[in-house]
């Protein structure tokens, strides 16, 4: 197994060898259409160690982390949990945030809860 595949299998917590590429995750996800790789290609990637195309892709921060590819998945592989490790992966990297706490008073208005602001905050300023 190559690094960058163990630190996303272990901070996702995700068995990626279970996945059998049904694509009922992807089926389900609401930023489908966004992404240039899809739930089901994420956690296959990672499978297969090449988590470098993922970090490159502007698909780890599309995903809304609503889970409901977890929620879909038969077999318990948790995609939105392998996406959220990659991202982090990526947001860590010297350079790589996407968001910055300056940037945020331009990209809220008044009916975006509270919530939004802290997930926002959580993921990307890390």
């Amino acid at each position: 197994m190559n690094d960058l595949k163990d630190r996303v299998v272990r901070m996702s917590g995700s068995r990626v060898e279970r996945c059998m590429r049904c694509g009922k995750c992807s089926a389900t996800c609401p930023s489908y259409e966004d992404m240039e790789y899809h739930p089901h290609e994420f956690v296959y990637l990672v499978e297969r160690g090449d988590v470098e195309k993922l970090l490159a892709s502007e698909s780890i921060y599309k995903c809304l982390t609503c889970f409901a590819c977890v929620e879909r998945c038969p077999r318990g592989v948790e995609p939105a949990k392998v996406v959220e490790a990659v991202r982090l992966i990526a947001v860590r990297e010297q350079g790589k945030n996407r968001l910055k706490p300056d940037d945020l008073p331009a990209l809220t208005d008044a009916d975006l809860p509270g919530q939004a602001l802290a997930t926002a905050l959580r993921k990307y300023a890390k």
